[in-house]
């Protein structure tokens, strides 16, 4: 009696309940208290940001090793090499696919809230577009020169490449690959615990990065823009809602909210981060210990996705085309809805994993509609705080593509798909 009193006693103080709290939840409340800090003290907020900066490092910490051996572990589980071409066509069919739709909605969105109307901007025509990388460069920068500065320089793209080559050479060789298939296996799991003890940690360091995010951008560079940041945050949820939860129900019959709820985690550092590459390590143990997909699927899937899906910033494109022709009082064709669409569906995977990429695809849009290309000015000061949602989109397809691909492969497991008490991190 004196022993359940005294659990009860510790489970009802703040502490007891909070490590009773799940992380998504913990996530939650830490940003919800950043956002509040960074309103409270502005700038002073900043003084946190050192607990932001160790967490983001922790996190870049394990994207190159972790990227590397769960691709050639995930490869090496797939001995048929049918299967593995099979999933790779699926993987970019559905990016592309869920890319064009996310276009549309971004046009559609700007269509209907018009959020540029009344600014009465006049093109002066001195603007150029940044210069996107040519096809022919891109693909023979795919393939590494030195593995090791590929690694030292966190070249993803080089890093896939090059894991790939080795997981299907594991593969051919046979039984004396063996032990160093073992060894990858035993590197993997490694750092999937090593990502458990560092999100353990992820409700303080969103809290210090989203304190220092609103303490530096105050209301003051956000007001005379909110229109235009509350269509693409709006435009990014039903994205989010209506196609990833649609493809969910409908292609995969399983329960979309099952799949919000198992994400959340991956989210909500996407959300804080603006990184992808920073979340993938989160994406995976969310897909493998949420959703039930296989770490083959999960390993290979989600690093291609974090490099070639862009949809988040699909949604931004096709808003903002809207938003600069309607500040520019610029009337739109259906030849230029199209070539729009067209345009960042196709430029989404060939500027991915480039420096600044958002701003490369928004020249390129703006150039192949015709728009004035100073444009890109207006939304430079507020171009952070999209980046926080076309990042959280960008993930969240990253698990949706690989929800899609593990339950068509047979290789998500239902049961923990539809636990209710899944977390990812215990």
């Amino acid at each position: 009696m004196v022993k359940r009193m005294t659990q009860s006693s510790k489970t009802a103080t703040p502490l007891g309940r909070w490590k009773r709290l799940q992380l998504w939840h913990k996530i939650l409340i830490g940003l919800v208290l950043g956002v509040a800090t960074g309103a409270i003290f502005k700038e002073d907020a900043l003084v946190l940001a050192p607990i932001g900066t160790l967490f983001l490092n922790a996190i870049k910490m394990l994207i190159v090793p972790l990227v590397f051996v769960s691709l050639v572990s995930g490869i090496t589980s797939m001995q048929d090499s049918a299967k593995l071409g099979r999933i790779s066509i699926k993987t970019i069919s559905i990016y592309m696919v869920t890319t064009a739709f996310a276009v549309s909605i971004g046009l559609l969105f700007g269509a209907v809230f018009t959020p540029g109307d009344g600014l009465n901007m006049i093109a002066s025509g001195q603007e150029t577009a940044k210069e996107a990388p040519s096809l022919v460069s891109i693909l023979v920068g795919l393939v590494p020169s030195n593995p090791v500065t590929a690694f030292a320089e966190g070249n993803v793209l080089q890093i896939i490449v090059f894991a790939i080559a080795i997981g299907v050479s594991m593969n051919l060789v046979g039984e004396k690959a063996t032990p160093a298939i073992k060894l990858f296996d035993s590197l993997a799991e490694t750092f999937y615990k090593l990502t458990d003890l560092i999100m353990g940690l992820a409700p303080y360091g969103v809290f210090a990065l989203i304190a220092g995010v609103v303490g530096s951008h105050g209301a003051e560079v956000l007001l005379p823009l909110a229109e235009v940041i509350g269509v693409i945050y709006l435009a990014s949820f039903a994205h989010v809602v209506l196609v990833y939860g649609g493809l969910i129900g409908l292609l995969a019959r399983l329960s979309p909210m099952r799949f919000l709820r198992g994400i959340a985690p991956a989210l909500a550092v996407a959300f804080s981060t603006s990184s992808s590459s920073g979340t993938l390590p989160i994406s995976i143990e969310c897909a493998r210990k949420n959703l039930g997909v296989s770490q083959g699927v999960a390993g290979f899937v989600l690093p291609v996705g974090a490099t070639i899906n862009m949809d988040g910033t699909a949604i931004y494109q096709g808003v903002l085309a809207l938003f600069i022709a309607q500040a520019f009082g610029v009337d739109l064709g259906a030849g230029q809805y199209m070539m729009i669409i067209l345009t960042a569906t196709l430029a989404s995977i060939g500027t991915a994993g480039v420096p600044g990429a958002g701003l490369i695809m928004l020249g390129l849009v703006l150039t192949a509609a015709g728009l004035p290309l100073e444009g890109v000015a207006l939304i430079a000061g507020i171009d952070r705080i999209l980046d926080m949602a076309r990042t959280t989109v960008n993930v969240a397809g990253d698990l949706m593509t690989t929800t899609l691909v593990g339950r068509s492969e047979k290789e998500l497991d239902v049961e923990i798909y539809n636990s209710p008490n899944h977390d990812g991190t215990q």
